[in-house]
C-alpha cells in the first residue's frame, strides 16, 4: 500500500488502490463489480484531502466526530454531491444537528435515539438512512444492540416516520494476527444472517445495506456480503487525534 497519505497527490492514489482492492475482493467473492462501494472514514483528516477524493471521484465520507463533521460541510459545501454518512457514538444532545446535516447514521441502538432522530429531521429533507449497530462480539465495553434486542428495535424504527431502515453495522472485536480466514469471516457471517432474518420478516422494507469492514478486514467482510466498506488508513493513512478536541 501507499504510505501515509500526506497530500492530495497522494490522497489519489490510495483511493485509485481502495478501489482497486475492493474490486478483486468482489471478483473473489464472485460478486457484482457494483454490490458494495468505499465510504471514506476521514475522521481527524482536513477537508483539503477530502476534496482530493472527491476529486478522485468519492462521492460518501463517514465522519465520528460531530463538530469536525460541521466544520468540514461548511468548507465543502460547493461540493454538491458529497454524501454524509455519521458514524460515530450517537449522544441524545446531539441528535438534532445530525438529522439536520447527514444523510446516514450508522450507530442507530437505542429506541430513543432513534425517536429523536425522527423527531427532528427536517421535513424538508428525505427520511434520514439509518444501520443498527449490533454488538456481535459481546463485549461490555463494545456499542450496539444485543443480536437478541435487535428485531424489537428494527420493529420500533421502521415505524418512525423520518427514518429508513437501510440495514445493519458492525465493527467485530479485532482477531489476532495469526487468525484464520473462517475466524475473520465469522462476525461478518453472523451480521449477515441478522439481515437475511430481518429482510425475511419485512421483505417490503429496503434492507439492502451491511455496513462492515475496515482497512485491515475489507476481504473477509465482502466474501460475507459487505455492501457499504469504512476504509480511514487504507485512504487517509494514519490518524492525528491530537487535532480532536
Amino acid at each position: 500500500m501507499t504510505t501515509v497519505p500526506d497530500d492530495e497527490a497522494c490522497v489519489t492514489q490510495c483511493i485509485l488502490e481502495a478501489r482497486a482492492r475492493l474490486e478483486k475482493a468482489l471478483q473473489t467473492s464472485k460478486r457484482n463489480a457494483h454490490s458494495a462501494q468505499l465510504l471514506a472514514v476521514s475522521k481527524t483528516k482536513p477537508a483539503s484531502l477530502l476534496r482530493a477524493a472527491w476529486n478522485s471521484g468519492q462521492r460518501a465520507f463517514g465522519e465520528n466526530y460531530l463538530q469536525e463533521a460541521l466544520d468540514k460541510q461548511q468548507a465543502l459545501s460547493d461540493l454538491a454531491d458529497i454524501e454524509w454518512h455519521f458514524i460515530g457514538p450517537v449522544q441524545s444532545n446531539k441528535t438534532r444537528a445530525i438529522a439536520e446535516h447527514f444523510a446516514w447514521v450508522h450507530t442507530v441502538e437505542r429506541d430513543k435515539i432513534a425517536r429523536r432522530l425522527s423527531e427532528q429531521r427536517p421535513t424538508a429533507l428525505e427520511p434520514l438512512n439509518v444501520c443498527l449497530q449490533v454488538n456481535v462480539s459481546g463485549e461490555a465495553s463494545k456499542a450496539g444492540v444485543a443480536p437478541g434486542e435487535l428485531m424489537a428495535l428494527a420493529e420500533t424504527v421502521m415505524a418512525l416516520p423520518s427514518l429508513n431502515l437501510r440495514g445493519l453495522m458492525a465493527i467485530p472485536a479485532p482477531c489476532p494476527l495469526d487468525s484464520s480466514e473462517e475466524e475473520q469471516r465469522a462476525p461478518f457471517r453472523q451480521l449477515r444472517e441478522m439481515l437475511d432474518q430481518l429482510q425475511a420478516r419485512y421483505p417490503q422494507a429496503a434492507l439492502d445495506t451491511l455496513s462492515m469492514g475496515m482497512s485491515a478486514d475489507l476481504e473477509a467482510a465482502v466474501a460475507e456480503g459487505a455492501t457499504l466498506v469504512r476504509l480511514g488508513t487504507a485512504i487517509f493513512g494514519a490518524r492525528d487525534y491530537s487535532t480532536i478536541s
